[in-house]
């Protein structure tokens, strides 16, 4: 009853997540935003104290159930795993914790926290790993970045040949989110425990513990590395194990209450309460428009701009690469095609933005209301026509009205802001074309006047970030 009960939940957190970062259905941040608000890393980044405590808490009491039911790559892991011994049962065996490696990682993961290297806690948060794989692979996967396409694919492939051979070696040798958990979950309230008068040394528990965390041969369970699965009680054929309270007297068979499994059953009911109470976010859709025509447009290229663009809901540069998990979730419900992952190795696989295919359309909030860590804070549709994240920049060379001699005011016309005025080229003479002209305070830099710019590959008008954004 309490695997099965693991096993829906898990489901229930495992497709929504991975609905979210596919971006496949359009409500789903509207339904299921919160699961990645909960997720360990993001809630760090964001500073939500409460649903840190709440995960701790948890694992105080339930142990890791965080790493089978919540964290998606866990979930991922238990289903190669679950292939695998569709043919090959009770395949696992007994290993000793590798210390040296787990807490060198964990080691390693908090200092470059500390330091501000994100990318770096990006590549081993497991929340971030499974979100590049998803958006990556599940997406559409043409538009991607041959490193991001790399990158999923290299990581898929280490994690899943991992749980193919040894279930969650993963989770309890590399994953610094499950070490952190660790050092709680030793000490759990409620765990399964071997009743050694039952036991008949059979080791079918042994053999069926993805963790490898269960010794028969001492009759001890490794508390730090079980992620609470309950595949060793199901196992079980003589009722030696049981998931019950680990201090004080132990009761009797006959005495144990059935009190575990309303909790879990009351966590599950809570889960899907969540999931049918949440309010759908009506936003409209507008279609990118193209040009049109048979002559061969040439594509547009990205300037080299001094300082780089953040989505609008960001504080600064410096604080959204803080922040930033590199989840991906803000590149996979982007409508526009405006965020794509970064091969910058200094914020490498977190969303960088661009205007060579589309702008960031001031309607549109999707990024704000999903980002789990507090790297883009949530903006309404009217807040966001007041958040300055960069100031557009002519460059008049490239314009066509110097360099074919025709008028155009594209980016007048397209600007929402009404930043942009087209002026005389020559003040004195009222025949003179026109070009055009930013007032950089009104400027939001939604990357509008980029966009339409008809100048190849290089847009003659460009935006240029604003390291500190600016709200009116």
């Amino acid at each position: 009853m309490l695997r099965k009960a693991r096993i829906c939940l898990a489901i229930i957190f495992f497709v929504g997540i991975t609905l979210l970062l596919a971006g496949w259905w359009d409500d789903a941040p509207a339904w299921l935003g919160w699961m990645p608000k909960i997720q360990f890393l993001p809630a760090l980044l964001a500073g939500s104290i409460g649903i840190l405590a709440g995960l701790l808490l948890l694992t105080l009491i339930f142990g890791r159930v965080y790493c089978s039911v919540i964290c998606p790559l866990g979930v991922m892991q238990d289903g190669i795993s679950w292939i695998h011994g569709r043919s090959k049962k009770l395949r696992f065996s007994y290993s000793p914790e590798l210390k040296w490696l787990r807490y060198g990682v964990w080691v390693l993961y908090v200092a470059a926290i500390i330091a501000g290297l994100q990318a770096a806690v990006a590549i081993l948060a497991p929340y971030s790993a499974y979100g590049r794989m998803v958006s990556t692979l599940l997406g559409p996967f043409w538009t991607q970045s041959l490193t991001a396409l790399l990158i999923a694919l290299v990581t898929f492939g280490v994690i899943a040949v991992l749980a193919w051979k040894n279930g969650r070696t993963w989770c309890n040798a590399i994953c610094p989110v499950g070490t952190t958990l660790s050092f709680v979950s030793r000490f759990s309230l409620l765990r399964p425990v071997i009743d050694e008068s039952k036991c008949k040394n059979c080791r079918k528990c042994e053999r069926a513990c993805k963790a490898a965390c269960i010794s028969i041969k001492d009759h001890k369970i490794d508390y730090s590395r079980c992620v609470d699965c309950f595949d060793c009680i199901d196992n079980c054929s003589f009722g030696a194990l049981k998931y019950r309270f680990a201090y004080g007297k132990k009761s009797s068979p006959a005495e144990e209450p059935d009190g575990n499994r309303r909790e879990v059953l009351k966590a599950g009911a809570i889960a899907l309460a969540g999931l049918a109470s949440a309010k759908i976010e009506a936003i409209a859709q507008d279609n990118k428009k193209r040009d049109g025509g048979l002559a061969e447009i040439t594509p547009k290229q990205d300037p080299e701009r001094q300082v780089p663009l953040t989505p609008f809901g960001s504080r600064s540069v410096d604080d959204f690469y803080r922040r930033c998990t590199a989840c991906q979730l803000c590149v996979s419900v982007c409508p526009n095609g405006v965020l794509s992952p970064s091969t910058d190795l200094s914020h490498l696989m977190q969303p960088e933005m661009s205007y060579a295919g589309g702008w960031c359309r001031p309607e549109c909030t999707k990024c704000s209301q999903v980002c789990p860590s507090g790297a883009i804070l949530p903006l309404t549709a009217e807040e966001k026509t007041s958040h300055h994240i960069g100031y557009a920049v002519v460059d008049r060379d490239l314009c066509v009205v110097e360099t074919d001699g025709v008028s155009c005011g594209n980016c007048a016309r397209h600007c929402p802001a009404g930043a942009i005025m087209m002026v005389r080229k020559d003040k004195d003479d009222p025949d003179s074309a026109k070009i055009p002209a930013v007032n950089t305070e009104r400027c939001i830099g939604c990357g509008a006047c980029e966009y339409v710019c008809p100048s190849r590959p290089i847009s003659a008008i460009h935006v240029e970030g604003r390291k500190d954004h600016i709200t009116n």
